[in-house]
């Protein structure tokens, strides 16, 4: 039975309040999926086997791909990477017939800002991710699989290159993996720094050799994904959770958080926190709760909040009022106005120039367009002017409504999902702090005219290098 006592909502304005009793209750040590998260015992192979990871994995497998699927389906685990699709329905899509090579692509490109958790598991469990690769492989009927790691995490890809050759070592990977005579291999491919590369069908164009741009859809990677065969894609977490929840059971994990928010998940905090950290928590838990446990609370306590970005930069932020109701789960947040995305929590307190702060997130995201999309290419650039009028004294109060019908026209008119991520914290930043705005555009106006506006961030000069690394100009190092 669902542990649902303490998780009910109660429906009040943008958020959900919680009761006091389920505010009490943190994840027990015995069901947390990651037992070596800040790397206090050895991550490779010796220390993982003591951990239990590959423990009687051969009987698993032996249970056969629909065993598989059905567990995974029954225990109602959610993608992790950012869209919260059925892990156990997307593995259903993949043929079962053998007409052509299946493939397995883990998405390692952590490029979401605020989200550092699969960094952790690559260098800390690489093992238990490895593991659930051949797990999640044998079932959607797979040869091989590609592990696509973000281009600046190198240290963290050696990690899981030693624990790969560990594994074929040991016979856990290869030509008869863990015993069973199923040949499966496992590859690493780094990425080239990307954003867009995080989406799945420009991971794939870029694991192909070809510049990370999305694929229109259908077809669906199911059917026509790496090098025009069937594959399917998952992030880091979402696999790397698989064998725990294989070993213990859907009942277990679906008895955590609270209905279609199930199981546990890697939470990243940062910001103005007292201990920025990554940690594992039940799904649904308090917003408040999970900062003020795990994080130290909000720099300068809980009264200095202003505001936070729940799920990764991507998401509309959400005010301190609705950070003290709602939960941190896909149904709390959605009704809150935002979206539970990577779980990465950034924190911002009262000394914190919101509008300046989204106008750098404008900035990213107009840099990292891949372009193929007119409203994308084009409409992240006027949204990122718009913010930069405002921040100069250059702007009007009516700019403020262009901005939100210029992010309406991206949103949901491009192919993948980086055109939303570039409209949702310009609507989060109007729909919340409107009257602040108004306020800088009259202020700015006055302190242009009065030639005393401070000084502003030029974001298109590239960032000084630290003393000792600076590479001549007009080298071929500093071109590229």
């Amino acid at each position: 039975m669902l542990r649902q006592a303490g998780w009910a909502l109660r429906q009040r304005g943008l958020g959900a309040s919680f009761s006091t009793s389920a505010a009490s209750r943190a994840l027990a040590g015995e069901d947390r999926i990651y037992t070596n998260l800040y790397g206090r015992d050895d991550p490779f192979l010796k220390g993982a086997l003591k951990r239990g990871d590959w423990y009687r994995t051969a009987d698993l497998i032996a249970k056969g791909p629909e065993w598989l699927i059905s567990e995974v389906k029954a225990s109602g685990i959610r993608g992790r990477g950012g869209a919260g699709f059925s892990t156990g329905m997307k593995w259903s899509f993949m043929p079962k017939n053998y007409d052509c090579p299946h493939y397995l692509v883990v998405n390692g490109d952590e490029g979401e800002p605020g989200t550092s958790k699969d960094r952790e598991i690559l260098r800390h469990e690489p093992h238990k991710l490895l593991e659930g690769i051949l797990l999640a492989g044998v079932a959607v009927r797979a040869q091989a699989a590609y592990v696509y790691i973000r281009g600046e995490y190198r240290n963290y890809r050696y990690s899981l290159e030693r624990a790969i050759h560990e594994a074929y070592q040991a016979g856990m990977l290869g030509r008869d993996a863990c015993g069973t005579g199923i040949e499966f291999h496992v590859y690493t491919q780094p990425g080239a720094g990307a954003y867009v590369c995080g989406e799945e069908t420009a991971l794939l164009e870029s694991l192909e050799g070809k510049q990370g741009r999305p694929r229109l859809k259908p077809p669906y990677p199911a059917n026509a994904g790496l090098y025009g065969c069937p594959t399917t894609i998952n992030n880091v977490e979402t696999i790397s959770s698989i064998p725990t929840i294989l070993r213990r059971g859907p009942q277990w994990y679906s008895s955590l958080g609270r209905p279609n928010n199930l199981g546990t998940k890697l939470f990243s905090i940062s910001g103005h926190v007292n201990r920025p950290c990554t940690v594992e928590e039940e799904m649904s838990i308090p917003f408040k709760e999970l900062v003020e446990r795990h994080a130290g609370g909000v720099r300068g306590g809980w009264d200095s909040l202003l505001a936070a970005i729940p799920g990764g930069s991507s998401v509309p932020l959400i005010p301190k009022d609705v950070c003290e109701q709602v939960l941190m789960d896909y149904d709390s947040l959605q009704e809150a106005g935002t979206y539970f995305g990577t779980g990465a929590v950034i924190v911002m307190d009262s000394s914190t120039d919101v509008i300046e702060a989204i106008r750098r997130l404008s900035w990213f995201y107009k840099h990292e367009s891949c372009g193929q999309c007119t409203p994308c290419r084009e409409g992240s650039g006027w949204l990122w002017d718009i913010l930069t009028r405002i921040q100069t004294g250059e702007a009007d109060v009516k700019e403020i409504d262009m901005a939100i019908n210029i992010s309406k026209i991206i949103e949901g008119h491009t192919i993948c999902a980086l055109g939303d991520a570039a409209a949702w914290p310009v609507q989060g930043l109007v729909r919340h702090f409107r009257p602040l705005i108004e306020a800088r555009i009259r202020e700015r106006r006055q302190m242009r005219v009065a030639n005393s506006l401070p000084d502003i961030d030029d974001l298109h000069r590239k960032p000084q290098h630290r003393e000792g690394l600076t590479i001549p100009a007009g080298s071929l190092q500093h071109a590229i």
